[in-house]
Formats: structure tokens, sequence, C-alpha cells
């Protein structure tokens, strides 16, 4: 294995911010201290004199669509960008296809990603109206959560009959992790816009097809069954001002059951931008206002908000290039997050130390994730240097996606990421991926 030293690095790690040099050997982060010193002739010197040393980012929400929607992406493609991002772990939906409503389909996507992935890799298991008995079987150390799509969006997963919704939250021991919106709510009002415009509804109106009452009325709804089941929940993608004061900003994460995340795009767009960008900023749930991305965003610094990840979703060019009712929701995003965010430290909207705590610490303590997500003596070398002042354009000539599109293409970000590791081993180097075998299932520490 690597033996690596990375020298004069600016280490953000648990609040602070220090100088300091990092030593990695067998996969693990070995010494951090100031003034190390070559230990031999097999070590490899990297001087990171201006760059920020951070943990690996733990994007908790990613579609790779594998298996059976590999036109769109592969395990292995998205892993590459991933990297090149500074997302060294991920964990992955179940709705691809076949589904992973059972523990030997998700033990196939568990198989594909020991092969071909490039970053350490967790799937979770899919619920269904009736897989609880399957959903019972699930090791807790080895599987993230369930995912149960109160909505549906994209291979229509949906869970709408609530004894199945009230069995899962109230018998499942692993978090339950939702996306939330109110089905019949959007059935009715794409039905009204359908009358009027026929297929061809500007995208402008996606967020009143899938309207703030949608969101929060299943957002409440779930968690009210995790208050009355006292179920471990985890919301994604919080979309409306409203919502983000469900959740509760007074505990530490440790001891909250009820969680949330937000994600990029919601983060970054608003719904002026629909106009200009049409389906490439759509998803579920949709972008909304100017004033909910404010709240979001102000909900994500109070810590209502546990997490910022980035619901990776990519469809190729032709399908999102259809009209409204036929162009599929979701973007591709996982290259592009982490400098995206660093936009919002460079402008002093929050802290490079907040941004790690919502990107690297806290997904590794809301999922129990077995010694990553710090930068820790002892833990897995899962490391990034960021130069936080070397600026880039985003072009098509520069993406890694499959897709081989993205929403942020013609954006000039400030902040790139020059070295990606995962597991002490050097996977990306300015622009280049370096195909080592070294990424890992993840595993979590419950009890």
């Amino acid at each position: 294995m690597s033996k690596i030293l990375l020298k004069n690095t600016r280490v953000v790690n648990e609040g602070t911010v220090q100088d300091a040099d990092v030593y990695i050997s067998e996969g693990r982060i070995q010494k951090i201290d100031k003034h190390l010193s070559q230990r031999n002739n097999e070590t490899t010197v990297i001087d990171a004199e201006g760059k920020f040393l951070i943990p690996g980012v733990i994007d908790d929400q990613v579609h790779f669509r594998e298996p059976g929607l590999t036109q769109k992406a592969t395990i292995y493609t998205e892993s590459r960008a991933a990297v090149a991002g500074g997302i060294t772990s991920y964990i992955e939906q179940p709705n691809t296809v076949p589904q992973a409503l059972t523990l030997e389909l998700l033990e196939n996507k568990y198989a594909i990603a020991a092969k071909d992935s490039l970053a350490n890799y967790g799937f979770n298991m899919g619920a269904s109206n009736n897989n609880l008995e399957e959903l019972k079987k699930v090791d807790p150390n080895r599987v993230p959560g369930v995912k149960v799509f109160m909505g549906s969006s994209t291979g229509n997963m949906l869970v709408d009959d609530l004894k199945a919704l009230e069995g899962i939250f109230s018998q499942v021991s692993i978090p339950v992790i939702t996306h939330c919106e109110d089905e019949e709510t959007i059935r009715n009002n794409q039905a009204k816009f359908v009358a009027q415009y026929g297929e061809d509804i500007p995208m402008r109106f996606h967020p009143e097809i899938r309207s703030h009452e949608a969101c929060l009325k299943s957002s409440s709804l779930a968690v009210d069954l995790a208050k009355k089941f006292n179920t471990r929940l985890h919301v994604y993608h919080i979309s409306t001002a409203e919502e983000c004061d469900l959740f509760d900003n007074k505990l530490p994460l440790e001891e909250k059951r009820i969680t949330a995340e937000a994600c990029i795009h919601h983060l970054w767009f608003n719904d002026q931008q629909y106009d200009e960008k049409g389906s490439f900023i759509k998803w579920n749930p949709a972008v909304k206002s100017e004033s909910d991305r404010q709240e979001i965003f102000n909900a994500v610094l109070d810590g209502r908000i546990d997490v910022i990840a980035t619901d990776h979703a990519p469809h190729t060019l032709t399908e999102k290039q259809q009209v409204y009712t036929k162009a599929p929701s979701g973007g591709p995003l996982v290259q592009h997050a982490l400098p995206a965010m660093m936009e919002f430290v460079r402008d002093e909207k929050m802290t490079i130390e907040q941004l790690v705590t919502k990107m690297c610490h806290n997904p590794a303590i809301l999922f129990n994730i077995k010694e990553r997500g710090f930068i820790r003596e002892g833990y897995h070398a899962d490391l990034v240097l960021l130069d936080p002042s070397r600026p880039w354009r985003v072009s098509k000539e520069n993406l890694l996606y499959k897709c081989g599109w993205s929403p942020f293409e013609d954006t000039t970000f400030r902040a790139r990421v020059s070295h990606t590791f995962v597991n002490g081993s050097l996977v990306y180097e300015n622009g280049k991926i370096i195909e080592a075998p070294a990424a890992q299932r993840l595993s979590f520490e419950r009890k």
C-alpha cells in the first residue's frame, strides 16, 4: 500500500483549521503533526502549501443508475466523476432496474461496486407496499438505510399504503429514509396544467405542480409517523421554507431521531432560472423560490438541516430535451458539488468548517459510518486536497458524467479539487483519474 506524506496542509477538521502534516500508510491516517519528516525512500511527499486538507466528502444520496439504466450512467462512470469532485464515499438509491427490494438484488449491486467503483460505496434497501419482512432481514452494520418513496419519482417505487408505512416506521431497525411529496396533490396539480397546456407545460410551472403543499403534507406525515413510533428518520432533499421548521436544532446530531438533508441544487438555483435552464434544473422535489432557497440555507447553518448532499441523478440529453410531461427529473452533480459549496465559503456566507461539518462529519455521524468522515489518526485515509484560489470553468470538455451535460456548464468556480485519496490511495490528481482498486464497502457501527 502507498506511503504518502502530505506537507504544509491546512487541516479542516472538527471545527478548526490548523497547519499540519499528515502521514498515510496501510490505507490509514497514521500521524497528524507539524514538521513530519519523510520516513523512507518509499514515501511519496506531496507539498500542499496553500491548500486545505478536508475529509473525503460523504454523499448520502446518489443515483448511479446501475443495473438496468446504464444508458444514463454506471457505477464506474459516476464514481470517477465523484472522486474528481472530492466525494470519496456515497450512498446509492434502490430505484434501479430491477428495484433493490430484496437482499439478493441489493447484494447484486454491491457486487458491481466491488468490481467497478472508485469511491467507497453503500446501497440503500428499497421499500414497497409489501416487502416489510425482507426489510427486517437487513444487517444494520452492512446497509445504510431503507429508502421509502412517499412520492413517486424516477422508477416509481411509491409507498402509499398507510398500513405499509406504519409497518416500516414501527419495525425497521435501521434509518428510514424518505422522499417526501404527496402524490395525490401532485396528480391534481398536473391535471390542471395539462388541461391548459397539454403535454408541453412550461417548465417554470414545475414548482407549482410539485408544490409547497405536496412537500409539506408528505414531510409532516413522515415526521408524525417517526414521532409516533420513535423511528430513526432521515428526510432527503428539503425544498421548502415551511419544511425546515419540522426539524430541531437544539439537540446534538448524535441524539437526534429525526434528521434532514439539503441538496446542492436547492441551495444554488431558484425558480427564476427555469426559463433559462429548462429541464436541466428539473428535479423532484422542485427547485422553488429564492425565499425557499435562502431559508434552506439558513436551516443548514443553524442546524435544523444536518447534511448537504447531491441527489446526483443523471439522464441522457435526449431524455431531458423532451416536453415537460416526458422529461425526467434529476441531474448530475457529484463532480461539482464541493466546488459549488466553496463558492459560498469564498463569499463568506458559510465557513469552510461548516462546509466540512455538513458534507463530511455529519453524514458519518448520522449513518454511524465506521472510521470515516474525520481526519483522525487510525481512520481510513479518505482525504481531499482543495485549492481555494484556482479558478476553472465548467465545460463539456471537462465533464466526467456519462450523460455528458451539467446544469453548471459555463459556471466558473474559484476553488478546485487537486487530489483525492480513497483508503490511502491517490485516485485523482490535477484533472487526471488514477484507477486504483482502493474502494471499500461502507460499514456501520450500530447496536
